[in-house]
């Protein structure tokens, strides 16, 4: 947990994905600065629970709201309720997000024996309703909470959106072309709504994480018995530190960002964290 402490009293956040691995550390980090959160997700009701027992027992505020990114009559109900229980939204986390097998290749260039071999996928191989969900998950699952909660900052300077883009953004990553692609639209569309709401008083930052190790990697990153795959040993030798980032090493950038005191005139970033893969050619 960062020593950065910015007064969020009073303030209420909306975190989507709120019980993953990254964006529960988000709501504890926000919790602890006194902001009211809301964990909005669609995992199973005691996994957000218990992130919501962990903050309420440090002496913070939260509450656990199902919320399906992709379906509007949804939120609009789940944004009924966060407006009578804590009231309307002045940070917006869109962290909900992930990739799909169906939207990813087995192979990083083209090969002409993956492609005749039908226990393998290829490139033309992608089930086109998978990458679609992919790409809209990820998004539309940005677009959809933004026009729903963006509504509640109309008007409010110090309000903030602060979206989830990804190194995929600046390089795509092989075997994974959806994903790639919606991160790259994430950082578009945060520049876009950025100088949309600028009048407004709406600050719309993003975070690209660099690798982090997290269940819905796993498999890509670590072998059945636990040893590094070729991936991870690709990630490792391109980024300048040396390792995987941990969650809590994404939470000064996000209080900093949350922080109208500290940022009030940065809006339209896209910032890495990520050991400095980004900043390395290779060479």
């Amino acid at each position: 947990m960062s020593e950065y402490m910015p007064n969020l009293n009073g303030k209420v956040a909306v975190v989507t994905g709120g019980s993953g691995v990254l964006c529960s550390e988000f709501c504890r980090a926000l919790a602890k600065c006194g902001a009211k959160v809301v964990i909005a997700g669609i995992d199973p009701k005691e996994k957000g629970d218990a992130i919501v027992e962990e903050i309420k027992a440090g002496g913070g505020e939260a509450m656990n709201v199902y919320m399906n990114v992709l379906d509007r009559d949804q939120l609009r109900e789940a944004h009924k309720l966060i407006l009578e229980t804590y009231g309307p939204c002045d940070i917006l986390i869109n962290g909900a997000g992930g990739n799909n097998p169906k939207a990813s290749t087995d192979c990083e260039y083209h090969d002409n024996d993956v492609m005749n071999d039908p226990t393998k996928k290829s490139f033309f191989d992608l089930d086109p309703a998978g990458f679609d969900f992919v790409f809209k998950l990820n998004f539309n699952g940005t677009l959809f909470p933004t026009q729903e909660f963006a509504r509640d900052m109309l008007g409010k300077p110090g309000s903030t959106i602060i979206n989830v883009s990804s190194m995929n953004s600046f390089t795509p990553l092989t075997k994974i072309p959806a994903y790639s692609a919606a991160k790259a639209a994430i950082s578009n569309f945060t520049k876009w709504l950025a100088t949309h709401f600028a009048k407004e008083g709406i600050r719309v930052n993003a975070i690209a994480p660099g690798f982090f190790s997290t269940a819905q990697n796993a498999a890509l990153l670590w072998n059945a018995d636990g040893t590094p795959t070729a991936r991870t040993g690709k990630i490792i030798n391109n980024t300048p530190m040396g390792r995987f980032g941990t969650a809590d090493e994404l939470i000064g950038t996000l209080l900093w960002l949350v922080d109208n005191k500290a940022s009030g005139f940065v809006t339209g970033t896209i910032i890495p964290v990520d050991g400095g893969f980004s900043a390395y050619s290779g060479v």
